[in-house]
């Protein structure tokens, strides 16, 4: 509890994002969720976002590049994911 006390907004969202995409490796690692189910693109997706989105705020432009391409990378499994269900 400490450690979220001390954080900063921006620092707080950047945690979250990140954690998001941690979340969704760890899962697939474990075979809990397959890298096409909707879940894991959608962890990615919001996670990259707010990483992205930290990274804005913090003016730290790598993180920006490397979140942004992983966010856009995203959206695409997403449109592909949802053309397959139709």
């Amino acid at each position: 509890m400490l450690l979220i006390e001390n954080m900063g907004t921006i620092d707080l969202i950047g945690f979250i994002g990140v954690s998001m995409i941690l979340m969704a490796y760890f899962l697939n690692l474990n075979n809990k969720l397959n890298s096409a189910d909707i879940r894991y693109i959608l962890l990615n997706l919001v996670g990259a976002t707010l990483a992205c989105l930290a990274s804005i705020l913090m003016e730290y432009y790598p993180f920006v590049l490397l979140e942004g391409v992983w966010t856009i990378v995203s959206v695409v499994a997403l449109i592909k994911a949802i053309r397959k269900k139709d």
